[in-house]
């Protein structure tokens, strides 16, 4: 069936840039960090250079929210091993970049890394994580807090962990269909590109508007259509990718079970008190292998 829906990430580099479509990611991150948000500006990072290579496999947008936090939204199709660095080198940068020369530590901005993925990242049961920073004593296991003259001074920080990075993965695949709660609705739409009827997730009426293929020009329906069919010819690749690197390794693992096993037989022939020279011969290895496996 074809989608009536543009996808999460073709819109999060066209359509929620627009101020007039705020309300549609302002409901999302309202879900996702259990708060209220209002976007106060769209912002341009570094990251957002994207090089030909993952022109179709990464997309990431940065807006500044609510008290002035960071936030970074970062959306991979394609498995990366070094993913998580990724998050680390991802949040630092943006602290660096938006601290201005000669102002204070405590104008450190709060910075909320969202990452949505496309593929098995890490080992979990789960398909939405957070990460913060608490630090706990390693001998009481108490959670260090701010001190009576820190919480006057930053009285909008309410624990050490607010100051530290906030990371969320949304690990769409996981997600088994079934919409349990707002956020899960949100999820079901970011992973199916689809908005059943019923859910009323904060931004998803909106969304189910404005994203609609239909409301595209023509000019944008087209660059639209090559996108998803470019992202198609990706995912294929990686795919047959997959697909033909597993059959090597199925193949790899017979050839390689065959010479164990001869290697095996001809070790008990040498207990037995056969030469190696012999043993080798009759099982069909090399004299160097059989010394090896002594």
């Amino acid at each position: 069936m074809k989608e009536r829906l543009v996808r999460f990430d073709w819109a999060l580099k066209k359509l929620l840039r627009n101020k007039a479509n705020f309300e549609i990611l302002e409901g999302f991150l309202s879900e996702l960090l259990n708060v209220d948000v209002k976007i106060e500006q769209i912002l341009e990072s570094e990251s957002n250079k994207q090089s030909a290579d993952d022109k179709h496999n990464r997309v990431d947008l940065l807006t500044e929210i609510n008290d002035g936090e960071l936030v970074l939204i970062e959306l991979q199709v394609e498995a990366q091993y070094d993913y998580f660095h990724r998050m680390v080198y991802g949040a630092a940068k943006l602290i660096t970049d938006n601290m201005d020369t000669g102002f204070s530590y405590d104008k450190v901005r709060k910075v909320i890394s969202i990452n949505i993925v496309y593929f098995d990242l890490g080992h979990g049961n789960d398909y939405v994580y957070k990460g913060i920073s608490d630090f706990h004593g390693i001998h009481n296991n108490d959670i260090l807090q701010l001190s009576a003259t820190q919480k006057k001074e930053f009285s909008a920080i309410k624990s050490v962990a607010d100051i530290f990075p906030e990371y969320y993965i949304l690990k769409v695949n996981g997600f088994n269909d079934i919409a349990k709660n707002s956020l899960d609705e949100w999820i079901y739409f970011l992973k199916n590109s689809e908005i059943k009827s019923g859910f009323s997730a904060k931004g998803l009426i909106k969304a189910s508007k404005e994203l609609d293929v239909m409301k595209l020009s023509k000019d944008e329906r087209a660059e639209y259509e090559s996108y998803i069919e470019d992202r198609r010819v990706a995912e294929s690749s990686v795919k047959t990718s997959w697909i033909e690197g597993e059959q090597v390794g199925i193949e790899k693992g017979k050839i390689e079970g065959k010479i164990e096993g001869k290697v095996e037989v001809g070790l008990r022939l040498i207990a037995k008190g056969m030469g190696l020279e012999e043993a080798a011969e009759i099982v069909g290895v090399s004299v160097e292998l059989l010394r090896e496996a002594l």
